[in-house]
Formats: C-alpha cells, structure tokens, sequence
C-alpha cells in the first residue's frame, strides 16, 4: 500500500525523523486557512500517488495565504499521471542549501534489505544511478543484524556526506530504518533530505510503501488506504476479497494461485494476445468468489475475452465448474469464454461444462487455452 506524502510524513514524525510542519487541505478555503495557521511563506503540494508532480505543476511556491488558496485552486482536481489530485499538503516553506537522498527497500535479489544514500538528491534516483553511480553508496543488511552505527558510518563516508552533518545523518538513516521494520514497509525513501542553511537535515518529501500481506497487524496504517484513489475495478476486488490489478489489454485472466495466475500471463502473452488484468480468486476459490471475478472483469469496458485457468486443489474442479456456470449466466456473459480445468474431478467438472449449453470452449492444456482465446479475441474485433 502506498502512502501520500503527509501520510508517510506522519509515521516519519512518529519515528523522530524531522520533517516541516505542515497540515492537509481539501479545498481553496482550507488551503488558505492552513497557510495562515503555518506563518507564510507556504508551499502547496499535490497529494498524489505518482511521482512527476513538480514538473506537472502539482508543487507552488513559495506563497502568502491568498497565493495558496489560488495555487489549491488549480491543483486541485488536476490530472497527475492518471492520479486526481484531491487534496493537497501545504507546508512552511524551506530555505535549502543541499539536497541528498535516502531510501531503504527489499532487495529480492540479495534477500536482504538495501539502503542508499547519495548527495546527489532533488532528482530521480534512476538519473542519478545511470548518470553518476559512482555517487550513490549501497549497502545491504541482514535482517538478523540489523542496522547498526558502523553501517550508517560507512555509508556517511562512502557517500561524501560532510563531516558536521554526519551524526544527522546516521541518526536519521537509523531511525528511517527502524521504521521501515516496525512498519512492516517495502519502501522508505527521503528525497530530497534537504540540509538548510543552519546546518539542520530534514526530510522535505516522503516516498511509503507498506506491505499489503502486513496491514493486519497495522489497522492505524491500513485506515490511511484512500479506496478512492483506486480504480472502479481494484476498489471491487477489494471489496469481494480478491486480488486483482488492471493491466492494458484485452483478454481477462481469472486463475486461482498468484503462480498460476503469472503463468497464464506470460502464455497468453506468448500467443500474441494482452492481458486485461492479473485476477487471483484464491486457492479456497468459492462459487461467489468466481461470480465476482467475473463481475470484475467485465466492468473493464476494454475486456474482449476470458481465459480462466484453475487447477483443482483444495477446491474440486466440479465446484469450481459450478461457479463458472452460475458466474456465466448471472452476469449475461456477452464476450468469448475460454475454460481449461485441471487437478481434482476435472472430467466432472468438464462434463458441467459441457451440459450447461453455455458458449464455454474448454481447453485441454494453458497452452491451448491461450491460443483458443487469443484467437476469439482477434476474430471479434
């Protein structure tokens, strides 16, 4: 789960990490109030779940009260990379004299955490790690160990952090880290970690993300999720308890299993058709799970296909074959469906298939599933 900026700025300030101060606001009016509250000269943020928001015009400032009610004005309901602007963060302006850059994240390859810093921050790691790497120091930490204060040294030097900002550093690196395990996160990032010209480090903007499979042991972090923010078909899915993300294309994939489903993904893909979604109705899936996977779909205006992929396991290929038929039918199925069954029961659960005079074409293997849709896809258009 990603977090808004003030939201990550509030767990940043329940760790100890200094940030500015700042207050949230959904209208002009509120954004003047807040700037009045704070003591000019303020900036106004775009609160967005997508980076790219300055050079959008999502940030303003520096501005009086009456700038930023305007600036609020404008922002808000803005279109930033696909994100509508809500609401928007005003916060005391800063006088920067240096900015670096600090993040913490899981690095699957090495299977431990990875922290960097650089002083080159203000811009895109990405830029940085392709224009100048030798400026960015890395380095990875066991779990077991933890962060420690020769880590944060080591990466203080490797960095070029001066000698006076050291013990800022280090302190804020250990206090970033301890929440990133405290809060079950994915992402920590401080960018920039402006140093002000008294010498002070501060973090002027905060990159969150929270692991989805952890917000159960989180319910004030999981209360921070804006449902709203999501789109008509994610916000469904939630709602019914399966997990779906919308992709570009045209075929919807139903599977139950992340594993499967990821498969079906790249087959589909292998025989020249495009996924419209990733849909995991789970390895317990139901009758009402699959009916609302199907409800999922197809309210995705872009879907000109199904493929459902499942493997019969803990549930019986011949109950999974029900809820295709119920799902089918409740739904007035109006686009191609694609059905390959395999595991537990799959003849009887092929033979509901068959008797329920439904335009369902089975599938012997993924392979011919995905060829079979692809090819119903490519001859309705």
């Amino acid at each position: 789960m990603d977090l808004y900026e003030y939201q990550g700025k509030q767990l940043f300030s329940r760790f100890g990490i200094p940030v500015s101060d700042g207050q949230v606001a959904d209208t002009p009016e509120e954004a003047r109030e807040a700037a009045e509250r704070l003591g000019a000269p303020v900036m106004v943020k775009a609160q967005v779940l997508t980076g790219g928001r300055g050079k959008a015009g999502g940030i303003k400032g520096p501005a009086s009260p009456d700038e930023a009610e305007g600036h609020a004005r404008a922002i808000l309901g803005m279109d930033i990379n696909g994100h509508v602007a809500r609401r928007v963060w005003i916060e005391r302006a800063s006088d920067i004299e240096r900015e670096y850059y600090c993040s913490i994240t899981f690095d699957r390859g090495a299977k431990q955490t990875l922290i960097m810093l650089t002083t080159a921050g203000g811009i895109e790691i990405e830029q940085v790690a392709h224009d100048t790497p030798e400026r960015i120091a890395s380095l990875h930490v066991d779990p077991l160990t933890g962060f420690q204060p020769f880590h944060a040294r080591r990466l203080c030097f490797a960095a070029g952090i001066p000698a006076e900002e050291m013990r800022q550093a280090a302190d804020i690196l250990s206090r970033a880290y301890r929440a990133y395990v405290e809060t079950d996160a994915m992402l920590v990032e401080i960018n920039p970690l402006i140093v002000t010209p008294d010498g002070e480090l501060r973090a002027l903007d905060s990159k969150y993300t929270v692991d989805d499979n952890a917000l159960y042991k989180h319910p004030d972090i999981a209360a921070m999720r804006d449902l709203e923010a999501l789109d008509a078909q994610e916000r469904m899915a939630r709602e019914r308890g399966v997990t779906y993300v919308k992709l570009d294309g045209t075929v919807g994939i139903i599977g139950n299993g992340a594993g499967l489903v990821m498969s079906t993904l790249d087959v589909v893909a292998g025989a020249g058709g495009t996924p419209a979604n990733f849909l995991d109705v789970g390895g317990g899936a139901s009758r009402e799970k699959v009916t609302a996977a199907f409800k999922i779909i197809l309210s995705d205006p872009a879907v000109k296909g199904i493929l459902v992929n499942i493997f019969g396991g803990i549930m019986r290929c011949d109950i999974i074959a029900e809820g295709i038929v119920a799902a089918a039918r409740e739904v007035s199925l109006s686009v191609p469906l694609v059905v390959r069954l395999e595991g537990t029961n799959v003849e009887q659960g092929k033979d509901i298939l068959a008797k329920s005079r439904l335009p369902i074409i089975a599938a012997d293997d993924l392979g011919d599933a995905a060829r079979k849709i692809v090819g119903q896809v490519k001859q309705a258009a």
